[in-house]
């Protein structure tokens, strides 16, 4: 039963990152792409893809990923609540910003 609660959440994480990404003009398929996800979640963040070494760092790599949710939230016209949101409960989040009317606007350089 456990393992279903965890395939479920996994699917619904995915489902939502593939959305965001194509609501990005980016590739859907790269949200199962492990690392290279990543980089592409800064990149509709609007951050540089060298944030990419910093979350091999312990600790820092808690402080960028809080920072790059806060920046796809707001480059989706979301504040700095939506984007806890996306670090904490990304399960729930992602699909609620990829499946709903929300459009991206890239950020600025």
């Amino acid at each position: 039963m456990i393992l279903l609660i965890q395939l479920a959440v996994v699917v619904l994480y995915i489902v939502g990152l593939w959305t965001v990404f194509t609501k990005a003009g980016q590739p859907g398929w790269a949200a199962i792409i492990p690392i290279y996800n990543v980089y592409i979640l800064l990149k509709v963040a609007g951050r540089p893809g060298w944030w990419l070494l910093l979350f091999l760092i312990p600790i820092v790599n808690l402080v960028i990923a809080i920072l790059v949710a806060i920046d796809v939230a707001k480059a989706f016209g979301k504040g700095v609540g939506y984007g806890l949101g996306l670090f904490f409960l990304g399960f729930i989040f992602y699909p609620m910003l990829g499946l709903g009317a929300d459009t991206y606007r890239a950020p600025a350089a």
